[in-house]
C-alpha cells in the first residue's frame, strides 16, 4: 500500500507585524502544503528543518494536530522564523532569522523508506542555490516510479545565488511531473515574465506546468492542453494571500497524485477546484488551507 505523500522543503514561525499587533502562526511554505494536504484527506509527511526549541514546539505541535508525520533533520541555528510585514499592495514582505537562511534537508533511512512508499514527492523552498543539497535531493527523489511535484518558491530574503538557484531548479525540475510557478518566481530568477518561464518549463521535460498570476488567475499547460481559469469569487472580502499559492498546489497535487488528466474537461476542473481552496484560504488570516465548504 502506498505510504504519505511526501513534502520537501521548510517549516517555520511566521510573525505577522501590522496596525493590529504582533500574532504568530506555523507556516513555511512546505508545511502549508503537507498540511493542506491532509486537510483535504490525502495523508502526508514533511521532511524539513525543525529545531529542538520552544518554535520547534509549536511545530510539532501543529504539526501532530492536522497528523502530519515529521521527519525532521537537525537544525544547527535552531527553528525558522519569517517575520512578516504588508506592503502597500498588501503583499506579504518577509525577514528571516539566521536558521531560515541556514536551513538545511537531511535524508537518513526513515527519510528515505518514506520517500520510496510516497504516491508523490512535493518540493517547496527548497535551497536549489545550494548545489550539494540540490545533487542530494535529486539523488533521494530518482525513483522513476515516485512522481514529483516542485514549487521553487524563491524568498529574496533567503537567497544567495540566483544563478545557482536556476541551474539547481532546472536540474530538479527537468522531467517533473508538475511544477508550479508565480509571477514573483519568473521575476526574481529569470527577470522574465511568466508566461517564458511556462514555455521554458515545458521545453525542460515538465509534464504538467501550473502558473499562478494572484489576481490574474492561473493556467495550466500539460502536453497540448493550456487551462486558463480566473480567481474565484467567493463570499467575503480577501484576508490575507499568505497561502493562496501553496494551497493551489497542495489541492492540485491532491487531485493529481494518482494520474493527470487525460483531456482539457479535466484539467479545468482540477484548476477550479485549486482556485475555490485558495479563494477560501485567502478569506482566513494566516496560511491555513480552507475550502469553499
Amino acid at each position: 500500500m502506498s505510504g504519505r505523500v511526501v513534502v520537501i522543503g521548510d517549516a517555520l514561525i511566521d510573525e505577522i507585524r501590522d496596525d493590529a499587533g504582533v500574532r504568530e502562526f506555523v507556516g513555511g511554505a512546505a508545511l502549508n502544503v503537507a498540511v493542506g494536504l491532509s486537510r483535504l484527506g490525502v495523508p502526508a509527511a514533511l521532511i524539513a528543518m525543525v529545531g529542538d526549541d520552544a518554535a520547534g514546539e509549536q511545530i510539532r505541535a501543529f504539526l501532530a494536530e492536522y497528523d502530519v508525520e515529521l521527519l525532521a533533520s537537525p537544525a544547527e541555528h535552531g527553528s525558522s522564523r519569517a517575520v512578516s510585514t504588508r506592503s502597500p499592495q498588501g503583499e506579504p514582505v518577509y525577514v528571516f532569522n539566521e536558521a531560515a537562511q541556514n536551513r538545511r534537508v537531511a535524508y537518513g533511512e526513515a527519510e528515505r523508506t518514506a520517500i520510496a512508499a510516497a504516491p508523490m514527492v512535493v518540493v517547496s523552498c527548497f535551497p536549489f542555490d545550494d548545489a550539494d543539497q540540490t545533487a542530494l535531493l535529486v539523488e533521494a527523489t530518482a525513483s522513476v516510479s515516485t512522481p514529483l511535484a516542485i514549487d521553487p518558491n524563491p524568498r529574496s530574503g533567503m537567497l544567495r545565488d540566483r544563478a545557482e538557484f536556476v541551474r539547481g531548479f532546472e536540474k530538479a525540475a527537468s522531467g517533473a511531473l508538475l511544477v508550479k510557478v508565480g509571477e514573483d518566481d519568473a521575476q526574481l530568477l529569470y527577470d522574465a515574465p511568466l508566461d517564458d518561464l511556462r514555455k521554458k518549463l515545458v521545453g525542460l521535460g515538465v509534464e504538467a506546468v501550473l502558473a499562478t498570476y494572484g489576481a490574474g488567475g492561473a493556467a495550466i499547460d500539460a502536453g497540448e492542453t493550456t487551462v486558463l481559469r480566473g480567481i474565484s469569487d467567493l463570499p467575503g472580502r480577501i484576508v490575507d494571500t499568505m497561502g493562496g499559492g501553496d494551497a493551489v498546489l497542495a489541492t492540485t497535487a491532491a487531485l493529481v497524485r494518482d494520474r493527470l488528466p487525460a483531456d482539457a474537461g479535466e484539467w479545468d476542473a482540477v484548476l477550479s477546484r485549486a482556485m475555490d481552496v485558495a479563494a477560501a484560504t485567502c478569506r482566513h488570516e494566516g496560511a491555513l488551507l480552507r475550502t469553499p465548504e
